[in-house]
């Protein structure tokens, strides 16, 4: 057999194809492009469902491609198998209408074992085919392909549902016997049991038939235009060529773990952990490659819990330091040739994974401590929902590192219970969003096809005919409450791209409503959320239709804002700054960038400076409409995560070109000014910016500045605290703090505010800190004072008196320092203060059996009208007679004075 590399194999694969005129495909992103349907590229066919579902024409009816891949749904299997990954490449050929079954097998059979290509023993290539498939069957048999190695199974049919669907056939590789010990042959195909003999390197579907609900497959229509769809996974055929035990055990692993090798200083012998190790850091190099980030949901959430899942087989490995950034370089450098872009990465990938990992290893051994207290503390064997759910929410542990500590404890977890936990927790992260319209997710909506047009970029005002009405989710006649409106034309914009909808009102002459909020239908219509104020709506009505003009012109300002600070940011900011997300309200807008470096006060200066001197120009905004390839051609950039249909419309102020469907102003100078009031960091390279516009500025900057104003008061009450605390105590104290003017007009008034809290706080801690230092200088006094009134009574040495002044405190404090420092056998302490006694006894040891600090404290409290106790060696109390002070203490001196 040949020995080929992946570079190999990857080139082979590709160039085979292209002689077959296959057009080659660059490796799409990991993260999908308009498809919310998956979190991840799965598949190479994957980005290519517009073409063969006939959304787009494709560039070529003969495509291949080597598309990387991410799937997690076998993440458990990860190094527990030879074959299953998270990350993985897959080659693939592709034919949307051009050749079918006979091109695609003998295509496949041809790359496997001619010699040319990879060479592969026929004898040793084992075939599954649909029972039903023929065609198939017969044209493995006339490329000689043994009878005995063709096995017919119910299960090679792929379908998800209605639409394209048909049979296909896997190619399998016989590794021998030594990797069937139980030596059950070919009983492990046709049962389809789970093993490391038959390994499956191609798989090629036939999609030739439209998937029918109520019919039966023998049913199904054919497609007019009948593709092939198929994969193979570069590490398995690597697996095979360089005679790997397992995937792992291949060029495109082993480097990796040679790697884990020194940083471990243990040698790998198949161990589960260096596999899971290579794996996981693969597809995090890949996927923060292509703009994914760290975060709690979402993509997000599958990284975070791939990085600690890593970490926690390094642990297992002995690894206690943060490792994982140190294998970023070895990735690299195997993968860079066909993906070279991971070079000019390489640093801030190492960035990225090291922050992440160092902010794990912070909560990571408490969480391991919760855990092991659980299952030191459980009575059952099992963990709850709620603990299962604490440890996520509180320690950082993602719910499957808990499940696999306590599977390997011997616990079980409650699963549903933590599920119904993380429910809760996002109810109450959607409870503050805005009014959802009734009935958009209605199946009614679905079949309500009437045309209703937006003409809100020309018209505010417009008069208008009910098409639709919806109450309580349901198509009604007319509206006697609160509902959903449908209008035939709406000036109303519908909420969309983070821009919030229009409000205004709903008139006719019978009827008026406020409409608080306007979404879309399925098939696009305005759904006019509406609260009821007088009179009754019916279908067919002549209404106006009016929107707030003066909240639209505040929200098209920060809308345009938005754009144009997006182009400000890239030219202030050393790299590319990428949208993650806005909301553009009428009162100011939230704009999220994903930023990799550090971005500083002075930069957000900068770029407000730079923005409000660009508005100064006199420049009209532009809009236009015209074809996705020439707005691509104009570079105009997609500033929200919209879809874009063909024709799309672009939007041009100053020097940001965006294809936006949003509501703008009409010049540059309409946005009047711009004000940042607030910036943070929101994550791994994530930045919120919030900002408003013209009269909104000062009472946002107001906004802005409360947080610091309120905490400046908090600052400035403890600071009293400490000033009446020292005067009680005979401490004088100097402190004055005065706020200077901070003019409220820009970003510049934040940063000043926040600077004059933190210069409060640390003349708080200087003056906290000068009340310790004379408190103790006091104390020193104090204990000076004291030692005076040492004496020997009986042969003990003793400190029994009167004090007057002391803080409770600071004296039990002194009595210990005495006791240990002179050596003495007891202290008894009348200190007096505020009107009221304080008692208290201290003792050395045990020896004097006549002096009991609990007894004499307790009839010494007694006397004085008080109480108190304790116990041999240290009691406390006290009383409010005063008069009192005098003969409890010579009574206490009389007490002492008798022998043991």
């Amino acid at each position: 057999m040949k020995k080929l590399t992946s570079q190999e194999i990857r080139k082979m694969f590709l160039t085979f194809f292209e002689a077959k005129e296959h057009q080659i495909l660059t490796s799409a992103s990991l993260i999908p492009v308009n498809d919310p349907s998956l979190l991840w590229i799965n598949s190479g066919v994957a980005t290519l469902k517009p073409y063969f579902a006939g959304q787009k024409m494709s560039p070529s009816k003969r495509m291949v491609s080597s598309q990387k891949c991410i799937r997690t749904n076998d993440i458990d299997n990860v190094g527990e198998t030879a074959i299953h990954h998270t990350f993985f490449e897959m080659l693939g050929n592709f034919s949307i209408g051009d050749y079918f079954k006979k091109e695609a097998i003998e295509y496949a059979y041809e790359f496997l074992t001619s010699n040319k290509y990879l060479g592969l023993d026929k004898e040793k290539l084992y075939i599954t085919v649909y029972p039903t498939d023929i065609e198939t069957y017969n044209l493995w048999l006339a490329l000689g392909i043994d009878e005995s190695h063709l096995i017919k199974l119910a299960n090679n049919y792929w379908e998800i549902g209605e639409g394209p669907s048909g049979p296909d056939t896997e190619i399998f590789y016989d590794r021998g016997i030594e990797y069937d010990p139980d030596q059950r042959g070919l009983e492990l195909l046709t049962k389809e049991i789970d093993n490391d003999r038959y390994v499956e390197i191609w798989n090629i579907v036939f999609s030739q038939f439209d998937a029918k609900e109520g019919l039966t497959r023998e049913e199904y229509p054919e497609l007019p235009n009948k593709n092939i769809d198929t994969g193979m996974g570069l590490e398995r055929i690597c697996c095979i060529m360089q005679d790997g035990k397992t995937n792992y055990d291949t060029d495109l692993f082993l480097p990796i773990i040679k790697e884990i090798e020194v940083i471990s200083k243990k040698k790998y012998y198949g161990d589960k952990p260096f596999k899971v190790i290579a794996d996981h850091i693969r597809a995090l190099v890949f996927a923060l490659a292509d703009g994914a980030s760290f975060a709690n949901e979402g993509r997000g959430y599958v990284l975070r819990r791939l990085l600690r899942r890593a970490v926690r087989y390094g642990r297992k490995l002995g690894i206690k330091d943060p490792f994982l950034a140190q294998l970023v370089n070895v990735v690299v450098s195997i993968m860079q040739d066909y993906y070279p872009y991971l070079e000019a990465k390489t640093n801030t990938l190492f960035d990225l994974i090291l922050t992440e990992e160092k902010l794990f290893f912070l909560t990571l051994d408490s969480g391991e401590k919760r855990l092991r207290n659980l299952f030191k503390h459980s009575t059952d064997g099992k963990i709850t929902g709620a603990e299962a759910f604490k440890l996520y929410d509180t320690y950082g542990f993602p719910f499957e590192l808990t499940l696999e500590y306590a599977q390997e404890a011997g616990f079980t977890v409650a699963k549903e219970e933590f599920e119904e936990y993380m429910d809760q927790q996002r109810k109450r992260a959607r409870a503050a969003c805005h009014f959802k319209v009734e009935g958009k997710d209605n199946s009614e909506l679905l079949e309500f096809k009437e045309k209703s047009t937006f003409v809100g970029y020309d018209y505010m005002t417009t008069t208008s005919k009910v098409i639709g009405l919806l109450k309580d989710g349901k198509l009604v006649s007319y509206l006697d409450a609160d509902g959903v409106v449908i209008l035939d034309n709406t000036p109303f914009y519908a909420e969309a791209g983070g821009q919030l909808s229009d409000t205004g009102y709903i008139i006719s002459d019978n009827s008026k409503a406020q409409v608080v909020n306007v979404t879309k239908a399925p098939h696009l219509q305005h759904l006019h959320a509406v609260k009821l104020t007088t009179g009754i709506i019916n279908v067919g009505d002549k209404v106006k239709a009016e929107i707030d003009i003066e909240r639209r012109k505040r929200i098209a300002r920060n809308h345009s804002a938005v754009h144009i600070l997006h182009n400000v940011l890239n030219s202030v900011l050393t790299n590319e700054v990428s949208h993650a997300g806005a909301s553009v309200e009428d009162t100011g807008f939230r704009f999220d960038i994903t930023y990799f470096g550090k971005i500083s006060d002075d930069d957000i200066l900068k770029v407000e400076n730079m923005f409000n001197e660009k508005i100064k120009l006199n420049h009209p905004t532009q809009t236009e409409l015209m074809p996705l390839a020439e707005a691509k051609a104009k570079k105009a950039m997609a500033l929200f995560d919209d879809k874009y249909g063909d024709m799309v419309r672009v939007v041009t102020l100053l020097d940001s070109v965006e294809l936006c469907g949003g509501t703008h102003v009409n010049n540059v100078l309409d946005i009047e000014r711009l004000a940042i009031v607030g910036f943070e960091p929101r994550g791994t390279n994530v930045y919120r910016i919030l900002g408003a516009t013209g009269d909104n500025i000062k009472s946002q900057l107001q906004k802005a500045i409360q947080p610091y104003q309120l905490e400046m008061n908090k600052l400035l009450t403890k600071a009293e605290d400490i000033l009446a605390k020292a005067k009680d105590e005979g401490i004088d104290l100097a402190f004055d703090f005065e706020l200077p003017p901070i003019p409220l007009t820009s970003y510049q008034g934040v940063i000043s505010y926040r600077k004059e809290m933190d210069r409060l706080r640390d003349k708080l801690k200087t003056l906290g800190k000068e009340y310790q230092k004379q408190t103790q200088q006091k104390m020193l006094s104090n204990v000076n004072a004291l030692t005076e009134l040492i004496e020997k009574l009986n042969n003990k040495k003793v400190i029994i008196a009167k004090v007057e002044g002391y803080d409770t405190k600071g004296l039990k404090q002194l009595l210990s320092d005495l006791l240990d420092k002179h050596e003495l056998d007891f202290i008894f302490l009348a200190n007096i203060n505020n009107n009221s006694v304080n008692f208290l006894a201290k003792k050395r040891n045990n020896a004097h059996n006549n002096i009991n600090c609990g007894a004499i404290v307790k009839e010494a409290s007694i006397k004085a009208g008080g109480s108190g106790g304790g116990n041999n060696l240290l009691a406390q109390g006290g009383g409010r007679l005063i008069s009192a002070v005098d003969e409890i203490v010579k009574n206490v001196k009389w007490l002492v004075m008798k022998k043991d």
